[in-house]
């Protein structure tokens, strides 16, 4: 009787103190990150049968367990990968729009002040200061370009950076989870379960998806195998895959994630990874740099172009006089007038194929980058496609053929074996902006005066006015006067003006209607101008061209400069080879860009806030259920301490009622 009273209260104490230590045990971590609180188990011994019945023996502790909830802890690690994307992309595009400042330090600024000097020279063509502001107004604007793109640049090799940091990361977490993986596995053979070990785990694949999105499967043996969003297997059992950075398929000074396979590395695809940090960082690589250089490439290369080719039309002072065509103003670096890349993986070499690029209208060149691939669709056909894909359709180049297509000429044939599966990145205005210089330095290079003159002779019995005269092609001997002789009315279109043009010994005629302009002679000496006229001329009205004869003095070329900065430059299409329409002003052009890169970065910072929520909500409930709270832990710590006396105080009795059964056995 009395060992049975003694052993119901050694278990009673047993519990308690079992019940106490577990406490203890949660107040000592409670502010330990992805702890799960603990609760010892307790059962009912089996009773034990008597003539009277079954009696009591007392409490068995049956084990300990975590309060933890599987699916909430999955949610708080997805939700926190999908927050890290977020954020990480947001902190980017922070400093991204730093290439695009506004104010006085500003590109914008800096155009506006180049066509500010250039209107200075129109005013004052001979002045030598007027040239001088030209020139360095120039030089700034090409300096905030390569300026720009050597902070986009800079931008990119901090990405690349954290690319590497991460996966360093990854690769570490990874081999923790197979350590661990391997531990709870033994520990499990002694026949409980591994709490702590357990937490750990969760602690550790929550860490991972900081860095990459990942789901887990669970296995008999206690271990889980942990995969990335897009289905690769990084840990399967005590085995951890490693990630590695490798340069991009394409483009070398871009990174892309690898997962390593012996001796080879396989290119893991940017949104195979969902969510995490790697994830927002290619993102914000491959396309929010990638966008913000193409746009600044894109202006970049298309004020170099128009200013050189205007620049180009006119006489500037420099000896001899008179000269034709003039200097470049604005110079692209080699390297920054675009580029084709081949696929890393491509089986084909540079001799089994031909493929080049070349810019034919910069302001028909579109904010883009293009991919070169075969079409599924039509055996040994190619497509030209626009990446990021915007939606327009891709456009057919037919091996051995030239494809002309926004502003650029693609030469594209297969001279060996080029497999249907390799791929080719044309890049034309990627790497403009960081190649931007100024390749003139004599103010008297600048070329502000047209090569020729027109008049109107006071003769004139009409209403026939010049009204402006714009050359569109250097002439290659602006010498020698051209007469245009207007000669009656067409017969065959009355609103029509009949005229004849002489120079020298060469002649011809032409037709002119109201509003239209007069095109140059079709004499290769003299070629490249166009007369608008206003008012109505009369039979035997005449417009006299002659070659400048003070250059110094002339300001028709310095006028056309100056009118590039209102004139759509920018971004032209021509659908189907028509008339180049639409497009931007060099200043729309920039402020789109700002735009652009400030939509975004409102857009990434609008998730990160809803991101970054929804990943606090899913930890507080993951917290609230597996959370140590301290008054509660404290409550039962009480609660388990009366226990513990109470069960003592069954020991006392028991030993004092088998102290009276040895006294009368032994009365």
């Amino acid at each position: 009787m009395g060992t049975a009273l003694l052993s119901i209260g050694v278990r009673a104490m047993a519990a308690s103190y079992a019940s106490m230590q577990t406490t203890s045990h949660n107040i000592a971590n409670a502010s330990v990150q992805g702890y799960s609180r603990q609760e010892t188990l307790l059962a009912t011994s089996q009773g034990q049968f008597t003539g009277a019945g079954f009696f009591g023996r007392g409490v068995d502790v049956a084990g300990v367990k975590r309060t933890q909830d599987a699916f909430l802890t999955r949610e708080a690690a997805t939700a926190k990968a999908l927050a890290a994307k977020d954020a990480v992309r947001a902190t980017y595009l922070d400093q991204l729009q730093t290439a695009f400042r506004t104010g006085e330090q500003g590109i914008g600024h800096a155009i506006s002040q180049f066509f500010a000097a250039t209107s200075d020279l129109a005013s004052r063509p001979a002045d030598a200061a007027s040239r001088q502001v030209v020139l360095a107004r120039a030089h700034d604007l090409a300096m905030r370009f390569q300026d720009a793109g050597t902070q986009l640049a800079q931008v990119q090799t901090g990405v690349t950076q954290d690319l590497r940091a991460s996966v360093q990361a990854v690769n570490g977490i990874a081999a923790s989870i197979a350590r661990v993986n391997n531990d709870i596995a033994a520990a499990r053979g002694l026949g409980q379960e591994p709490n702590d070990l357990l937490d750990e785990r969760d602690r550790l694949i929550s860490q991972l998806s900081e860095h990459v999105q990942v789901s887990t499967i669970p296995a008999e043996d206690g271990t889980v195998g942990v995969f990335m969003a897009g289905g690769e297997r990084l840990v399967l059992g005590a085995t951890a895959e490693k990630l590695t950075l490798v340069a991009d398929a394409f483009d070398p000074s871009r990174s892309a994630v690898a997962i390593s396979e012996g001796a080879t590395n396989r290119r893991l695809a940017a949104d195979a990874l969902g969510g995490g940090r790697i994830a927002g960082l290619l993102r914000f690589q491959n396309e929010d740099i990638v966008a913000a250089q193409v746009r600044l490439g894109q202006l970049a290369y298309g004020i170099t172009d128009a200013v050189n080719r205007q620049q180009m039309l006119g006489m500037n002072l420099l000896p001899p006089a008179g000269t034709v065509p003039s200097p470049a103003l604005f110079g692209l670096e080699e390297s920054a007038k675009g580029k084709v890349f081949a696929a890393s993986s491509n089986r084909s070499v540079p001799g089994d194929y031909l493929l080049e690029m070349r810019v034919v209208d910069a302001s028909q060149l579109q904010a883009s980058e293009y991919e070169l691939r075969a079409d599924p669709a039509s055996p040994g056909a190619w497509v030209v496609q626009r990446v990021p894909d915007d939606g327009s359709a891709p456009v057919s180049i037919v091996p051995g053929t030239t494809l002309a297509i926004d502003g650029m000429e693609i030469d594209f044939d297969i001279l060996g074996t080029v497999p249907g599966t390799d791929r080719f990145l044309i890049a034309p205005v990627t790497r403009a902006a960081i190649g931007m210089r100024t390749a003139l330095s004599d103010p008297l290079g600048l070329a502000a005066a047209s090569p020729f003159v027109a008049d109107a002779p006071a003769t004139n019995t009409g209403s026939m006015a010049v009204q402006a005269l714009r050359m569109v092609q250097a002439p290659t001997d602006p010498t020698g006067n051209v007469v245009i002789t207007f000669t009656g009315p067409d017969p065959g279109d009355p609103s029509r003006m009949l005229y004849s043009w002489s120079r020298g010994a060469a002649s011809g005629s032409g037709s002119w209607a109201p509003g239209k302009t007069i095109p140059a002679p079709p004499d290769p000496d003299i070629n490249g101008f166009a007369l608008t006229l206003s008012g109505v001329p009369a039979v035997g009205d005449t417009i006299e061209l002659a070659p400048t004869p003070f250059p110094a003095l002339n300001n028709g070329n310095a006028l056309a400069l100056n009118e590039l900065g209102g004139l759509n430059l920018i971004g032209l299409e021509a659908p189907g080879g028509g008339t180049p329409s639409g497009g931007f002003t060099f200043n729309d052009a920039f402020v789109g860009a700002l735009a652009d890169v400030g939509v975004r970065a409102q857009g990434a910072e609008a998730a990160a806030a809803i991101s970054s929520a929804r990943a606090g909500q899913s930890e507080q409930a993951r917290v609230d259920k597996a959370g140590v709270n301290l008054d509660e832990e404290a409550a039962r710590l009480i609660q388990f301490q009366q226990s513990y006396q109470a069960a003592a105080k069954v020991l006392q009795i028991a030993q004092s009622v088998f102290s009276e059964l040895l006294q009368i056995a032994g009365g």
